[in-house]
């Protein structure tokens, strides 16, 4: 029985072995998990962009004639209720042109490459905070994993290629050895991969409840049955602000002022 185990190694090395394999196969699976959710962030935050650039600009448009509508209003009749309307009316038309505006410069297009891809799979494989050894170790790899996740969703391939050679020869990156200490190191790196895919996985499953994810998924749907749900959504709100703009000349003619 000795020989065998001299022969074969030690039962703490055969159980390291088993446990790095084990980790190894779970690092694929959060690289995989990690990217997916990246793409989620990214495709939602696309969608967002798309959104208030062509229909979030048309409701700050409505706002706008919403609050001369309700000005003239206050004008004419003199009443606190109308006022109280009117400086709401205002404040909503400059927070919707605001956001609109802003939000919807901040927000690209996005479409990755597979080699964007796989960088950012290496990327995630290779430093991901949850593989940490220490509190040293973690604030380092919570910085890169932060510039990687800019850099993925910027489409920033040199960025992702940078953050790899600069982990890779990082004195950080090496660590002790020794059967009995990597066999714990191991054993709590599989807990904290564990542990990330779960939360990953209640990521995901929130960020597909947001708004804007919900609106995604209809238009997609829309889509499949040939229809364009923001063209469609478009139209509705260029009707709306051509009915407005008639109130408000209406509303102007009858307080005289045209």
């Amino acid at each position: 029985m000795t020989r065998e185990i001299s022969k074969n190694g030690s039962p703490e090395e055969a159980e390291l072995a088993k446990k790095r394999e084990e980790l190894g196969a779970l690092q694929v699976r959060l690289a995989e998990r990690e990217l997916h959710l990246a793409n989620l962030h990214a495709e939602i935050g696309a969608f967002q962009g798309k959104y208030l650039r062509q229909v979030g600009a048309l409701y700050a448009e409505l706002d706008e004639w919403n609050a001369r509508i309700a000005e003239l209003i206050a004008e004419e009749t003199r009443t606190e209720e109308a006022r109280s309307a009117a400086t709401e009316a205002r404040s909503q038309a400059k927070q919707s042109s605001a956001a609109s505006h802003l939000q919807a410069a901040e927000v690209k297009d996005f479409i990755p490459s597979p080699e964007l891809k796989s960088l950012y799979r290496e990327v995630a494989k290779r430093i991901h905070p949850d593989l940490a050894t220490d509190e040293t170790d973690r604030n380092q790899r919570d910085r890169l994993m932060a510039e990687a996740n800019r850099c993925y969703q910027h489409g920033d391939s040199e960025g992702l290629r940078r953050i790899l050679e600069h982990y890779e020869s990082s004195p950080d990156s090496v660590h002790g050895t020794g059967v009995a200490a990597d066999l714990v190191r191991v054993l709590r790196q599989l807990k904290q991969v564990r542990d990330r895919l779960s939360q990953i996985e209640r990521e995901i499953s929130e960020l597909a409840k947001s708004d804007f994810a919900v609106l995604q998924a209809k238009a997609e749907d829309a889509s499949k049955e040939g229809r364009d749900l923001l063209a469609e959504m478009v139209a509705n709100l260029e009707a709306r602000i051509d009915a407005a703009k008639r109130r408000y000349q209406g509303e102007a003619a009858r307080a005289g002022m045209t």
